[in-house]
């Protein structure tokens, strides 16, 4: 099976002797003369780098990225936990690795100290995670009930690891995702929904979920649930993380490095 191509406008750098930079604009046809690039698109002539529009070629914006892989101690499990750009305005921030899937840092997640802009590496999605520590097993319910905007599971024990519901005041949080599945070794599990209560007993936990638009679990089904991952800020575990930056200004702006916080991992 044949893959298409993407097309992209390569530039080769004499002082590196490489191609360096990608771009996403495809000229019918290009040339440098006096210090100038000049370029014909539709039967029209364009001048580049002389005007303060950037990013915006022909008349169609595109955002500039710039990818590259942090593999220090390459045969070394690492958790990858913030971000630290030394730039004059934050990216976005997507981040995946060999054992995770991608994460997303917004630019308004970024924020400014002594000069820098700091992130931590949070996950959008519980679906990696089933694995990882931030899963904490509950078992069979005794009981089911209530609509699915505000069904009541029932364990008959007291959960010892503090679940965290959505809060009602100020900081608000999210709270943790509760799924489920008939068979942990071999069924996928299935979305609940939020918790938004947590009622303890002296001899039972019940736990409230948002289950609106999935599906409540049976007695059978073992549950579980995965802290929030923005909460716990379990960062990003991997050998290796791949990291994309994006911007869509339009007015220049200046990267000058990218660091990132690690630790080794120890499962």
């Amino acid at each position: 099976m044949s893959v298409p191509l993407a097309n992209y406008t390569l530039t080769y750098s004499e002082s590196s002797k490489g191609w360096p930079s990608f771009y996403s604009y495809h000229p019918e046809w290009i040339q440098g003369m006096n210090q100038y690039l000049y370029t014909f698109k539709g039967g029209n002539l364009y001048r580049h780098n002389v005007n303060d529009t950037r990013n915006n070629f022909y008349g169609t914006s595109y955002p500039s990225t710039i990818t590259t892989v942090l593999n220090k101690d390459a045969l070394t499990s690492k958790v990858f936990k913030t971000i630290d750009l030394e730039a004059q305005d934050p990216w976005k921030a997507t981040v995946y690795s060999d054992i995770q899937n991608a994460r997303d840092i917004e630019v308004d997640w970024f924020k400014k100290k002594e000069g820098d802009w700091f992130a931590f590496i949070r996950g959008l999605s519980t679906n990696d995670n089933f694995n990882m520590r931030s899963a904490k097993g509950l078992g069979n319910p005794t009981s089911v009930t209530g609509p699915l905007n505000a069904t009541v599971i029932t364990f008959n024990y007291v959960v010892q690891t503090p679940i965290r519901p959505t809060a009602t005041v100020a900081p608000f949080t999210a709270g943790d995702t509760v799924y489920a599945t008939v068979n942990p070794s071999t069924t996928t599990p299935f979305l609940v929904g939020t918790i938004t209560a947590v009622n303890y007993t002296a001899t039972t936990t019940e736990i409230t979920v948002d289950a609106t638009g999935n599906s409540q679990p049976a007695l059978v089904d073992f549950v579980f649930y995965v802290r929030n991952q923005v909460a716990e800020s379990q960062g990003l575990l991997g050998h290796y993380c791949v990291m994309t930056l994006e911007n869509n200004l339009t007015t220049a702006t200046e990267m000058i490095a990218v660091k990132v916080d690690l630790m080794k991992s120890y499962p």
